[in-house]
């Protein structure tokens, strides 16, 4: 009969203490995976806005050092051999192949990392970064020769602290600019659908 008894006794539930205990330690998991992705996501932020001020320097150090913008640059071939040659010496970053050269030239200047060839640096949100200095859409203010450097597939959760980061916070004005979509195009709103992706640019 003793033993029945302890028996019922250790199948007994838990006391208030113990569920009071337990849904504290579930609170601070929860609290702590939460307190994680916040972090990842803050971090993903600084990233891109780390790449973008760097990618903004490398070009006006290019610029200053070998006096031409780099893709546009003529004289990058007889420079670096195998370098991109495709520029037309205009003072712009104009079209497609300049765009595409300007990570060749950056990286053989040693002002960007990586292999020559290696094309467009990719960012934290998976997508790829434009230097140029035509106008992307009605992104950036009319200045001629603006240099603008762009990220797409920017995830909208990210890009008002990615604005707040570099500029004023308001993807509609200042030097940086947010359009909704993986290419420049679209209007430019001051409302962000966070699930959706973005093109950012920053005129510099």
């Amino acid at each position: 009969m003793f033993i029945w008894e302890s028996i019922m006794r250790r199948q007994a539930g838990f006391t208030l203490v113990e569920m009071a205990i337990v849904l504290v330690i579930i609170g601070l998991l929860l609290g702590g995976v939460l307190k994680g992705q916040e972090l990842i996501e803050s971090a993903k932020v600084k990233n891109i806005a780390q790449d973008m001020r760097a990618i903004s320097v490398a070009v006006l150090t290019y610029q200053d050092k070998y006096r031409a913008l780099p893709g546009d640059d003529k004289s990058a071939s007889a420079r670096w051999s195998g370098a991109c040659a495709k520029g037309d010496g205009n003072g712009l970053i104009d079209n497609t192949d300049e765009i595409e050269c300007a990570w060749d030239h950056l990286r053989r200047a040693n002002l960007l990392t990586g292999d020559p060839s290696a094309g467009a640096p990719v960012h934290a949100d998976a997508g790829t970064f434009t230097v140029t200095s035509t106008k992307a859409s009605a992104l950036v203010t009319d200045t001629p020769g603006t240099l603008i450097v762009c990220a797409n597939n920017i995830r909208g959760r990210h890009v008002l602290p990615l604005d707040a980061m570099l500029d004023n916070g308001v993807i509609n004005t200042g030097s940086m600019r947010s359009l909704k979509g993986s290419t420049p195009g679209a209007s430019a709103s001051a409302a962000v659908d966070e699930g959706d992706s973005y093109v950012v640019c920053m005129g510099f």
